[in-house]
C-alpha cells in the first residue's frame, strides 16, 4: 500500500513537471491574475518601469516585474511564453509574423563622441569607415593625431541591429575597440574617453548632455540628433519602442498595454526622452498591435 501510494505521488509530480514544460507561460502568468512579467530591450525598461509604477499605483494588488536583457531576449520570452510581455526597441520583422507589436512611443539612435572632440559632424560614409576600422585616427577627419576608439554595442541589442541596417555593414565588419550592453554604459564609456565613437538611444544621449555628462551628439544627413527632430519625422535613424504579445491581449496584459499606450503616461514619455504618440494616432494607424514597419 504504501509503495503504490509512494508512485502515485511519483506520478503526480512527473505529471506537473511535464504540464509546466508544456507551458511555459505557467512562469510568468501561473494563477496570479495581478502578476505581470515584462523583459527585453533596456532602452524601453527604464520608461516601463516607471509606467508599470503608476499602473500598480491605480491598481492596487497588482505587480508588475520589469527585467532587461536586450530586445533579443523580449522577443524570446513572449514568444515562448516566459513572459507576458516583451520589449523591443524596434520594428517588427517579417520572421516575427506570429507576434503582437504594440507600439508605445518613438526614438533615435545618435551617434556621440566626447565633448572634447572638436569636429561636430561626420558624414554617413566618414562613420561606417570608421566602424569598419578603414579610418583608425581622428587626424584624417580633421580631428586630433589619436587612434579612434570604437564603441559598438553587444549582439542581442537592436540598437546595433538598427545601426548595422542603416550603415549597410555586417557585424563582423564592424573593428570595435569595446563592446557594451545598454545606453548607460556607451554613454559613460564615450564620456570616460575623449577619443571615443560610440551610438546610443537619442533621449538617452540628450538627457545626459544636457545635465553636464561630457559628450556630443552629431547630426545625421544634416539633421540635429534631438528629440525633436525624431518627432517632427526628420530624423533619419529612427525606431518605434514596442510592448510585445504572442496573442491578442487579454485581462490584466490587455489593461497594462492600453496604459501604456493612453495619453495619461504621456508625461513620463517625455520626461524620459522619448516621442510620445497620442492615443487616437495610435488606434487611427492600427499601432496597437501587429503592426510591421
Amino acid at each position: 500500500m504504501l509503495q503504490r501510494s509512494a508512485m502515485n505521488v511519483l506520478s503526480a509530480v512527473l505529471l506537473a513537471v511535464t504540464l509546466f514544460s508544456l507551458s511555459p507561460t505557467l512562469w510568468a502568468q501561473g494563477n496570479d491574475d495581478n502578476r505581470l512579467v515584462i523583459t527585453g530591450s533596456s532602452t524601453v525598461a527604464p520608461l516601463m518601469s516607471e509606467i508599470a509604477k503608476r499602473f500598480e499605483r491605480q491598481h492596487p494588488g497588482t505587480r508588475v516585474d520589469v527585467q532587461t536583457g536586450g530586445s533579443s531576449r523580449g522577443i524570446a520570452d513572449a514568444r515562448s511564453g516566459r513572459a507576458d510581455i516583451g520589449m523591443a526597441s524596434r520594428a517588427k520583422k517579417s520572421s516575427e509574423f506570429e507576434l503582437l507589436f504594440h507600439t508605445v512611443a518613438l526614438d533615435g539612435i545618435a551617434i556621440i563622441v566626447n565633448k572634447n572632440n572638436p569636429l561636430n559632424t561626420l558624414t554617413d560614409e566618414q562613420i561606417r569607415l570608421v566602424f569598419t576600422g578603414d579610418i583608425g585616427n581622428w587626424k584624417v577627419l580633421g580631428g586630433s593625431d589619436r587612434a579612434i576608439t570604437v564603441v559598438n554595442k553587444a549582439e542581442g541589442r537592436s540598437t546595433l541591429e538598427l545601426f548595422l541596417q542603416y550603415m549597410k555593414l555586417k557585424n563582423s565588419e564592424v573593428a570595435a575597440s569595446i563592446i557594451i550592453g545598454d545606453n548607460q554604459q556607451g554613454i559613460k564609456t564615450v564620456a570616460g574617453n575623449e577619443h571615443a565613437i560610440g551610438y546610443v538611444s537619442i533621449g538617452a544621449a540628450e538627457f545626459e548632455a544636457g545635465y553636464g555628462t561630457p559628450i556630443k551628439l552629431l547630426p545625421m544627413g544634416g539633421v540635429a540628433a534631438s528629440v525633436d527632430s525624431v518627432k517632427n519625422r526628420r530624423f533619419p535613424l529612427a525606431r518605434p519602442l514596442n510592448l510585445v504579445t504572442k496573442q491578442d491581449p487579454v485581462g490584466l496584459v490587455k489593461k497594462f498595454i492600453a496604459f501604456a499606450q493612453s495619453d495619461s503616461v504621456h508625461d513620463l514619455i517625455t520626461d524620459n526622452y522619448f516621442v510620445a504618440i497620442p492615443a487616437q494616432t495610435v488606434a487611427e494607424n492600427g499601432l496597437g498591435g501587429g503592426q510591421a514597419k
